[in-house]
This record gives C-alpha cells, structure tokens and sequence, in this order.
C-alpha cells in the first residue's frame, strides 16, 4: 500500500509544482517519502490539498501526510538541499481515523510543549541549535535527578569523579574514537596551536584517572561515576527545538576496572541498578534487553582481540541466562570495544527508546597501556566495565514528560507546595509565615503573591502541575493550618503546619 501511495504522491507534486528535479521515492514498511526539488514553495499548509488531488486519481486509498523537512540530495552533506514529504497508508478509514486519534495523543505528550508550558528548557539562535538552555526549573529537576542516579550509586560502590570538557586529540586517537567517529567530533583549534576535541565520550578520561597511580589487585575493582556534558556533531538537519537529539548533551556514565574474576559480578551488580532505579521511576517491567554483539562478517569496524570478544559475548549470555533477562540476540549492535547489554524501553505511545547499557571491553585499557599488580606482583591488565543507568538527562527528560504528560513525582518537581492567599491584603503575613517554615525544611515552596484572583491562581498551579497547592485563609491563619489539595484531587484537606510538614516530608522521601 506505502508504494502505491507513493507513486500516487509524486504523480500529484508533478502536477501541483513546477519544475521538478532530482527526484526520488523511498518506502518501507512503516512510512513513504518522496524527495524532489521544486521552484515552487511547499509547505505543510499543501497537504490537505496534495491528499484530495490523490483522493481524485484513487478514492480507495487511505492516506497521511506526516511532514515535509529539507534533506541532502542523496543524503550527501554537501549536496544541495532538496523537500522530502513524508507519508503513511491504511488499508481502512478506521485505521486512518485511528492513527489519527494516536497522532493528537502524541500531541498532547510532546515534550516540547511540555518543556515550555512548565518552563523547563529552551533555545536560542545565538546560542545555537541542538544546544538547550535549561531554565532554574529545569535545572532542579536535572540535579535532583543527579542526585538521585549518586545516591543509589554510592549502594554499588561509584565514586564521582569530574573531567574537563575537552582533551588533547591524542587522547581521542588512542582510544579509537578518533579514527571510528571522525564525523562526529567537534574539533577545537586555537592560535597558539592547540588541537583539542569536545568530549564525545567520558572513558578515555576516565583510564587516566586510574592511570595517574600504581594499583594493586587489592585496589580493584574501582568504580567511577560522573555525570557531565559530552558532544556529538550529528548532521544540521537531524537536530531541532527539543531534547531528543542534540549536539550537547548531559551523560551519566560509569566505569569499573577489575580483574577478569570480578566481571560477572560487577555486571550482575550493574543490572540490578538498572532495575532499582527504574522500579523507583515507575518505568520497569515495560522493556526487553538486547544482546548487542558483533558484525561478524565487518570486524574491521572493531578493536580489540578476538579471543576476547568471545569471551566477552559468552559472559553476556550466560549472564542474561542467569537473570532470566531473554536478551535478544542482535548482530551488529555492539559497541568500537566489546559486546554490551542494552535496555529497550517502551515509552507512552509504543516508540523503543535505548537508555541503559553494560559494555565490557578488554580492548581499551591494553591500547592506554594500564595495569595492576597482581598477587604475584607482576603487572596485569584490568578489564573495564562501561555502564549507563540514566543515560543522556535529555533523552531520559524526554521519556519522563512524555510518559507521565509533565507529571512529576513530588521529589522530582521544581515546586512541591505552592502557596495562594484567599486575599493578600489579609494573609500575606501567614502565608509569608508558612512560607519560611517551608524553606527552612528545605521543601521547594513557592508563594503567589500576584494581584490576580485566587481563582485564576488555582487554575495556574494546576497548569503547572504543582503536586501540591495550599490555599490560606482566615481559618488557616486564625487556628494555624494549612488546606491543601494534591495535583489531580478535588478533596482539600485540613491539618496543622506541623502536621502539613512530616506529611510532605515523607512524600518526598519516597520513591
């Protein structure tokens, strides 16, 4: 159906515009495009007409057009830049009317707008796109995020460390990154001769950490953690106004060096912090897990021994085995280093999203020359273990909004109480009372003390999903209580400040 559509496609665009050139159709099974130049302008605002002029050659079709986007003529960067209309099939109105349906529910979880309406990040053209800003908001929600990604951390053992943003190429070319991602590294150069690349991955910073001293066997294993800012120069056009793809971006990573003996333990380990984080998120249970292993028939596109990678892909295996993950077996996934374990999340509407990963990797700690003393007191290289929890805060930020519709948990939300006078003439002394008591148990609190209705004031906290909202007036002040209502409850409730506060604590403690 997709090529009939298709065909039909460029049939209307040859009719509709003029001069058209350097065209091309391209189908699969989940969507159609059709790439073509045209003298003519083309915009979305064209679809509607575009589908009825198809409907006219074929009433039997059942047809959307998703979106029009520039792309490189034969997706070469310096080629000219050309349209791509992209569209889908149905083989029925109703599953037409249904994925229609799915569409304005996508809407409605697109974290874009809900980054804005919440007032959580943005982007500037002077700064650059791909580049998000995030806003006091979202900066809360991304350090109490940290936050929580060091506390159960710190249960496995990680310690932080923290690297600079850049390093010597050296480094890069050492490690491999260098010559496998070339494309994607921001190169910085200076005139007084410094060759220097943006981070586009924090392990080869991390061996020179545990390069900086001799270790013993009796130091291992050594677990590092830090969540710090890396970069990617991913192509103009793939990058936009949202977090799911940028050239910065957040990481949260870790790295263990250990002996050979201690690999499967630490990855046994690993896993069960990959399940706790994500029980505590309410996001377990929705996944598969993939074993990401070589392109066997390309091995030039990896470093590293042979012997070790079947080593490596054996004790992922036997490790899915035991933890009763049924990884799926996925030729030509694995990372420039060794064979990893992914997580395969569901988000709200059905799209798979990677975030978590385990990588065990022999080849990178032989190419920086490390090594530990053993109980011989002879030199011996250690194995490094890469893992990632949370991942990138953008794409996990991403998941959360879209997942939960902007809906923080009360740990996580920029403001937890927000406080509204009946009338501020009357309360603003209590509410400013109840404010600092608040603050001082270190509670986000906000106070509305605008000249607007209490009412509009409500409905405002609500557009904000406050998870929790205090109205105050003669009653509260007068008898030292406080009425609230929690996000999403019509019941308002009445108790003591004193009440009011370990009530609160303990909703935020828990997870």
């Amino acid at each position: 159906m997709n090529e009939k559509c298709a065909k039909i496609l460029k049939k209307v665009i040859n009719n509709m515009y003029s001069n058209i050139s350097l065209d091309k159709l391209i189908i699969n099974d989940d969507e159609f495009y059709y790439e073509f130049k045209t003298s003519d302008k083309v915009s979305e605002n064209d679809f509607p007409k575009i589908v009825d002029k198809m409907k006219e050659i074929d009433n039997n079709i059942f047809v959307k057009l998703l979106r029009i986007s520039g792309v490189y003529y034969e997706g070469i960067i310096n080629n000219e830049m050309i349209n791509r209309i992209s569209g889908k099939s149905f083989y029925s109105q109703k599953e037409l009317d249904d994925y229609e349906e799915f569409l304005e529910e996508a809407k409605s979880r697109d974290h874009r707008k809900i980054g804005q309406d919440l007032d959580l990040f943005c982007f500037s053209d002077y700064v650059g796109p791909g580049l998000p800003l995030y806003t006091p908001r979202g900066t809360i929600v991304i350090d109490e995020l940290k936050k929580e990604m060091e506390r159960i951390c710190k249960k496995y053992g990680f310690e932080k460390v923290s690297c600079p943003s850049l390093a010597d190429i050296s480094l890069f070319e050492t490690s491999g990154h260098a010559k496998k991602f070339n494309d994607e590294l921001f190169r910085v150069s200076s005139p007084k001769g410094h060759e220097f690349a943006l981070k586009p991955v924090q392990c080869p910073h991390h061996t020179q950490i545990y390069a900086s001293k001799i270790r013993s066997y009796k130091d291992l294993p050594i677990r590092y953690m830090e969540s710090d800012k890396q970069y990617r120069a991913e192509l103009q056009g793939a990058v936009s106004n949202g977090l799911s793809r940028t050239y910065a971006f957040t990481v949260e990573d870790g790295h263990i060096f250990c002996t050979r003996e201690q690999v499967k333990q630490e990855i046994i380990n690993i896993c069960k912090l990959i399940e706790e984080f994500y029980s505590n998120m309410g996001l377990w249970n929705n996944h598969w897990v993939s074993l990401s292993v070589r392109d066997y028939d390309h091995p030039e596109k990896y470093i590293g021994d042979l012997d070790d990678w079947e080593l490596c892909e054996k004790l992922l295996q036997k490790i899915s085995d035991e933890l009763c993950l049924d990884a799926k077996r996925c030729e030509g996934e694995a990372a420039l280093y060794g064979p990893k374990l992914d997580f395969m999340f569901k988000d709200a509407l059905g799209r798979e999203i990677q975030i978590p990963t385990v990588q065990v990797d022999f080849a990178t700690p032989k190419r920086f020359g490390l090594f530990y003393i053993n109980e011989n007191g002879e030199k011996e290289t250690p194995v490094m273990v890469h893992r990632a929890v949370l991942g990138s805060y953008e794409r996990f930020l991403v998941l959360l909004l879209e997942q939960f519709k902007g809906v923080l948990p009360i740990w996580l939300s920029p403001v937890q109480v927000n406080i509204i006078p009946v009338n501020i003439k009357y309360h603003d002394e209590y509410c400013k009372k109840v404010l600092e008591l608040l603050a001082d148990e270190e509670i986000r609190v906000s106070y509305d003390d605008s000249k607007e209705q209490m009412n509009k004031k409500v409905r405002e906290s609500n557009i904000m999903k406050n998870p929790c909202t205090l109205i105050l007036g003669d009653k509260e002040r007068d008898n030292n209580l406080v009425s609230f209502k929690m996000y999403g409850s019509s019941q308002t409730i009445s108790v003591s400040i004193e009440d009011f506060i370990s009530m609160i604590k303990s909703e935020i403690k828990r997870r």
